[in-house]
């Protein structure tokens, strides 16, 4: 789904259309002399319906150099107007040019041309309805108010800072950590031993910090009850083996500010409401699936009248 780049677009054109808009290349003619002309005719913005060229008798307006600036990388929008303009009227040129060519040797006419412009359609169409969709849960109050639900009224969270070394046995994580009592490096036994190839081999069964949520509940109740330093008395078995965890450092993480985590609430929300959105269109048409070798309508799949509501989830 490439409704993320689509809304990103909306922004970059809006910003950039802006500064088009008043450029002096592409202002309107003043009616005399600079001189005599009046202090508010000379900053006038231009019409958006400007032509900036013609192809083939084919108009470009301004509007189409304002709609193509969104495409602009981000390393060019840093640009001044005067330079982003006539490269832009260049591309659009060149793309009015190709299209004339493309239709003059008929390729509009063919199936595997037509399919690609339909599916190109498509997915205008249904970027358009999810922003339609979506873009009105995207305000600054939206995002204030997740924020005060998923952040700033809960409570700062304990992380602890742990490495860990994973065994097949409970024997061998035995024998482990009395080889770790006698005064054994953990890194370096971790590195040797530790069926955790990932974090042995990188770092010597360093996981960084995690909060509880982020481990199975066998490891985080383990590691969670333990002190900075203290190094596993017994292995802790989990479904991936036994354990012998040290437990590095703890902290609270503090609760984040707004600004910090705006892009994931962002993130968090256009995944809510495209969820939501996808889900009414899909309550609101019929949906029979069949089994591609037989051709039979599938029995756990049965056909669903259009706007019927959808049956409530099982407690």
């Amino acid at each position: 789904m490439r409704f993320t780049s689509y809304a990103s677009g909306l922004a970059t054109a809006a910003l950039l259309g802006s500064s088009l808009l008043v450029h002096p290349s592409y202002a309107a003619a003043p009616a005399a002399p600079p001189a005599a002309a009046p202090a508010a005719d000379k900053e006038k913005p231009a019409d958006p319906a400007s032509v900036v060229a013609t192809v083939n008798g084919e108009k470009i307006t301004l509007a189409d150099v304002q709609e193509a600036a969104g495409s602009i990388p981000p390393q060019m929008r840093q640009l001044p107007p005067n330079v982003i303009i006539p490269m832009l009227v260049n591309q659009l040129i060149d793309q009015k040019a190709i299209l004339i060519a493309a239709h003059k040797d008929g390729l509009d006419k063919k199936p595997e041309t037509q399919k690609l412009m339909t599916s190109a359609a498509d997915t205008a169409l249904q970027n358009a309805w999810l922003s339609q969709s979506v873009m009105p849960h995207l305000t600054d109050a939206d995002m204030t108010k997740y924020y005060e639900e998923n952040y700033a009224n809960k409570a700062p969270e304990k992380e602890v800072h742990a490495r860990h070394i994973l065994l097949k046995t409970e024997a061998e994580a035995q024998d482990v950590i009395k080889k770790l009592k006698a005064g054994a490096d953990f890194g370096k036994l971790a590195s040797e031993l530790s069926t955790d190839k990932g974090s042995a081999q990188q770092n010597g069964g360093d996981l960084g910090w995690f909060k509880k949520g982020d481990m199975i509940p066998a490891f985080s109740d383990a590691a969670f009850a333990m002190k900075k330093g203290d190094i596993s008395t017994t292995p802790v078995k989990s479904q991936y083996g036994y354990h012998v965890i040290q437990v590095l450092d703890t902290r609270t993480d503090p609760v984040p500010s707004l600004d910090s985590v705006r892009d994931k609430i962002r993130q968090a929300l256009i995944q809510k409401y495209v969820r939501e959105a996808v889900d009414k269109a899909a309550a609101q048409v019929k949906v029979v699936r069949f089994d591609p070798t037989s051709g039979k309508q599938l029995p756990n799949a049965p056909a669903t009248p259009a706007g019927a509501a959808a049956a409530p989830a099982k407690k």
